[in-house]
C-alpha cells in the first residue's frame, strides 16, 4: 500500500469551459493533518471535492488526470464512487445535520443505509464511539433523542464530524469546518482535528493561514487554481521559497 493516502498527478478540473484545477500535483502523506490555504475562489473547494468524487454530482464538471487513494485510482471505470465517498468521509463549511432527526439518527442514518451495524447495541456502541472521538459525548449523552436545533453552532459540526466518524473512513475532508462558528466552538474543532489524525488523514481547507500554522503537519498554498508551494508547514510558514506564498502569508493576496 502507498505511504501516501492521497495522491494526484496532473490533475485538471474544468466547469463547463472554465478552468477550476490545473496540472495539480500532490502528495497527502498518510495520517496526518494536510492544509490546502488561498484566497477564496482559488479553486480549494473543488480541490477537495475531486478526492472523493463528489464532482461526479455536478453535470457540468469534467475531470481528468489521476487522483488515486492508498495507491488505487478512484476514477477508474471499475471503482464505485459509493465506496470512495465511505472511505473519504467530508465536513463541509456550514454546519448540515438533518434537522427533522434526532441527535442519536443523525449518525445512525449512514449506517443503517450503508448497513455496517447488525443490530441495537451495536448501533448503540458505534453511536457513542463516534461521539466520543469527535469531543461531543459528554455534552450530549442525555439528550441523544433532542434535536440538532439546540445544540450549538460548534456542536453541530461536531455532530457533523461524528456522522463522518461513524462511518469509519480513511480520510477526513474538512472544507473550512471553523468558517461559521464561534471562537470558543473553533478552538474545540481545532483540538479535534489534532486528535483525529491519530487515526485518520484529514485535509483540511482554509482561507486562514494562522489555521493552517496551528494545525496542519504540511500545507499546498494554491491561487487561481494552480499549486504555488506544498511542504512542511514549519518550513513553509519559516521559509517560503515562492513570493506569492510570501505574500499572501503576510495578508497581501486576498
Amino acid at each position: 500500500m502507498s505511504e501516501f493516502a492521497i495522491e494526484t498527478d496532473n490533475l485538471n478540473v474544468y466547469y463547463g469551459k472554465n478552468h477550476v484545477i490545473k496540472n495539480m500535483n500532490l502528495k497527502i502523506p498518510k495520517n496526518t493533518v494536510f492544509a490546502i490555504m488561498g484566497p477564496s475562489g482559488c479553486g480549494k473547494s473543488t480541490l477537495l471535492r475531486s478526492f472523493n468524487r463528489l464532482l461526479d454530482l455536478n453535470k457540468i464538471a469534467r475531470v481528468q488526470g489521476s487522483v488515486k487513494l492508498f495507491g488505487e485510482e478512484i476514477y477508474s471505470n471499475n471503482t464505485d464512487p459509493i465506496v470512495i465517498r465511505k472511505d473519504v468521509g467530508m465536513v463541509f463549511q456550514y454546519p448540515n445535520p438533518f434537522p427533522h432527526l434526532t441527535i442519536y439518527d443523525n449518525i445512525a442514518i449512514g449506517l443503517k443505509m450503508n448497513k455496517l451495524v447488525k443490530n441495537k447495541n451495536e448501533m448503540d456502541s458505534r453511536i457513542e464511539w463516534a461521539l466520543k472521538k469527535a469531543g461531543l459525548w459528554d455534552e450530549v449523552k442525555d439528550r441523544l433523542k433532542d434535536y440538532p436545533s439546540n445544540l450549538s453552532g460548534g456542536q453541530k459540526q461536531r455532530l457533523v464530524i461524528a456522522r463522518a466518524i461513524a462511518m469509519k473512513p480513511k480520510v477526513i475532508l474538512l472544507d473550512e469546518p471553523t468558517a461559521n462558528i464561534d471562537p470558543v466552538g473553533s478552538k474545540k474543532i481545532e483540538d479535534l482535528i489534532f486528535e483525529l489524525k491519530k487515526d485518520y488523514t484529514v485535509v483540511l481547507v482554509t482561507h486562514t493561514p494562522a489555521q493552517a500554522a496551528r494545525v496542519s503537519d504540511y500545507v499546498a498554498f494554491i491561487y487561481m487554481g494552480e499549486l504555488v508551494e506544498t511542504g512542511k508547514t514549519g518550513d513553509i510558514f519559516t521559509s517560503p521559497k515562492s513570493k506569492m506564498t510570501e505574500k499572501y502569508l503576510m495578508g497581501e493576496l486576498i
